[in-house]
């Protein structure tokens, strides 16, 4: 009977330790959750001087004059070859007949004003009086456009715009003439 209330108890003993461990170790397991996600980097360009942000010339009547220092701009893009053919980089001034002033009604217009970066597209000396998709009609020059494929989609280039004011044939009463180039770039 001993052995048999030992076994029985031993038996109990084992059926508890058991029942309690399935218990310890039981798992639940919910459902998955799920996040969507979205993330959207726009397309970009940026136009930076990074030297020659103020270019000043001794002017000389009837001839022309080159300003003293190159303007060198870094234009930077990232965009999406499906969507822009080209980046195209502009200078243009506000008001044509004024891209220099001496505030006293005498005026520089931009036609006398001419810029060239041999990196781009006016190799030579050319007026700011074309029309483009930026600035006002007869003030802006076309200064480079670089085709965009896959392999160029993310890149940036550093050019030298070299400017000069040619009073050559032109009238221009002494005096201090200020103005403002401004350069902007299209992704099209």
């Amino acid at each position: 009977m001993r052995i048999q209330k030992a076994w029985f108890g031993g038996l109990v003993a084992l059926a508890v330790s058991a029942a309690l461990s399935s218990t310890a170790s039981a798992q639940a397991i919910s459902n998955i959750g799920n996040v969507n996600l979205s993330a959207t980097l726009p397309q970009s360009v940026t136009v930076t001087v990074t030297s020659g942000s103020s270019v000043t010339f001794a002017l000389t009547e009837n001839a022309a004059t080159n300003g003293n220092v190159p303007t060198v701009i870094q234009t930077a893009w990232n965009v999406n070859p499906g969507q822009v053919g080209a980046v195209t980089l502009y200078g243009y001034f506000d008001v044509p007949a004024q891209a220099l002033t001496d505030g006293g009604g005498n005026n520089v217009p931009t036609s006398w004003v001419e810029g060239q970066m041999t990196t781009g597209n006016p190799t030579t000396y050319t007026a700011f009086t074309q029309t483009n998709p930026v600035g006002p009609a007869g003030g802006s020059l076309s200064l480079f456009s670089s085709a965009i494929t896959g392999l160029n989609k993310i890149s940036s280039r550093t050019d030298n715009l070299d400017l000069r004011i040619n009073l050559t044939g032109q009238t221009l009463p002494a005096g201090t003439y200020t103005g403002v180039l401004r350069l902007q770039a299209r992704a099209i």
